[in-house]
């Protein structure tokens, strides 16, 4: 024992170091090795006020805590956080006060999945600050849909279930389906096609649906175009992709997102049971509308039956009918009166009439009596009765000249008592004096 004591004190004594003399040969011999290193991050501690970021990443049998200067993480792009796959580079170094081994990163970048992730998450960002994933512009889902769209491929067990439940739930909506394929990097120009298809078929809501996969696998779902064309779609989109876990790009933009592709064909049909239920609970509506309806119709006709000019219709003529009994009574009044005036001066005008009527009727009788012996005189008759005839020709017209009966004519001759039809046989032209003379 004290040879080994004597040993141990001879070679400390020689060589031995300082605690801060090994804690720098150790620092000095690690940080001459630059590695890197894939892990799993298990802790993150970013913290403001902070010179570095603080993790530390581990695989099934070690873990390894990292620090990282805050300049050079800002640079990475990466946002750490726990279960991300990193790979880093830098070298180990050693906290001297503490007796701590780090490791300096000096670069990160997420590993396998890890970056896909993180490029899924910087479109999801670009597509969020432009409003594409905004709740405000997701638009309502037709409740009752005559052609609905479905865009998935035809092969998958995803179109037999959407198929299944709509024909189930509402078998009188019309399916346009876009068999595209829904996996490799021509899916998302298929899917957005497949989309062009069924709007310009009639569609009124589309699904766009696949099953479940690995994220590499619903990685086309996630493609920036795709999701533009989802978002300026013309009628609003359904997604139903993967599992219920599952959260792609294209679920962000659209109008609804479901669960799985079965979720999504329920979620645009209407159950029977909510239809059953719907029927009942409008049958139920109309019927309380109607009755109030008719309750308030016939609150106001019996309203209106009660007023008094219903109930005493007579009443309503009333002031007429007083103002015509007075008006009858006025008459009567007055005709009496009225036909004893008139009476009266009748009688009046009688008895002038019979006063002064003979001394009008002796004048005019005179001067009658003087106009018929004047009209006596005239008279032709008289003249016949003195002797003379008058003349006519067969046509009644008064002969006044010889020239009006020429020889072989027929003529009337009138005289007083009679008539005489003659024929002239000859004719002179004479005055009447120079006849009388001869």
């Amino acid at each position: 024992m004290q040879d080994n004591n004597s040993m141990a004190g001879s070679d400390r004594g020689q060589g031995a170091l300082s605690v801060s003399g090994a804690m720098q040969l150790a620092k000095q011999s690690l940080e001459s090795v630059t590695v890197r290193i894939i892990g799993e991050v298990s802790e993150v501690s970013v913290k403001a006020g902070y010179k570095a970021a603080y993790f530390t990443v581990k695989d099934q049998a070690a873990s390894l805590p990292c620090m990282m200067w805050n300049n050079r993480y800002r640079a990475s792009g990466v946002q750490l956080a726990v279960g991300q796959l990193v790979e880093i580079a830098g070298r180990f170094t050693l906290y001297a006060a503490k007796g701590r081994m780090n490791f300096d990163v000096f670069s990160i970048a997420l590993a396998g999945e890890g970056d896909l992730r993180m490029k899924v998450a910087n479109i999801a960002k670009k597509l969020q600050a432009e409003g594409l994933t905004d709740p405000m512009r997701k638009r309502q889902i037709p409740v009752f849909p005559e052609r609905i769209g479905l865009v998935t491929s035809p092969r998958s067990a995803a179109v037999h279930d959407v198929l299944r439940t709509l024909r189930r739930r509402f078998p009188v909506a019309t399916v346009n389906l876009a068999g595209v394929p829904v996996e490799g990097p021509n899916a998302p120009a298929g899917i957005i096609e497949g989309l062009r298809c069924v709007v310009a078929a009639g569609s009124q809501v589309v699904l766009v649906v696949r099953g479940g996969g690995s994220f590499e696998d619903l990685m086309p779902f996630n493609d920036e175009q795709l999701a533009r064309a989802i978002a300026a779609c013309p009628v609003p989109v359904v997604t139903g992709i993967g599992h219920e876990v599952d959260t792609s790009i294209a679920d962000m933009v659209s109008d609804l997102r479901a669960s799985t592709p079965t979720a999504a064909a329920e979620a645009v049909s209407p159950s029977a049971e909510a239809l059953s239920s719907l029927f009942q609970s409008r049958t139920s509506a109309l019927t309380t509308s109607v009755k109030m309806q008719v309750d308030n119709l016939s609150s106001r006709v019996q309203s209106v039956a009660g007023r008094s000019i219903f109930q005493q219709p007579q009443t309503l003529f009333a002031n007429d009918a007083q103002m015509l009994d007075a008006s009858m009574e006025r008459l009567n009044r007055a005709l009496p009166a009225m036909l004893e005036r008139n009476r009266a001066a009748l009688e009046g005008a009688r008895a002038r009439m019979m006063a002064t009527g003979p001394r009008l009727t002796e004048r005019s009788g005179h001067a009658v009596a003087q106009g018929a012996a004047r009209l006596n005189d005239l008279s032709p008759l008289t003249t016949l009765a003195r002797g003379f005839a008058v003349a006519t020709t067969a046509d009644g017209e008064i002969i006044r000249e010889v020239g009006q009966a020429p020889a072989g004519s027929n003529v009337t001759v009138a005289v007083a008592n009679g008539h005489l039809y003659c024929e002239v046989k000859d004719s002179d032209e004479k005055t009447l004096v120079d006849s009388l003379e001869r």
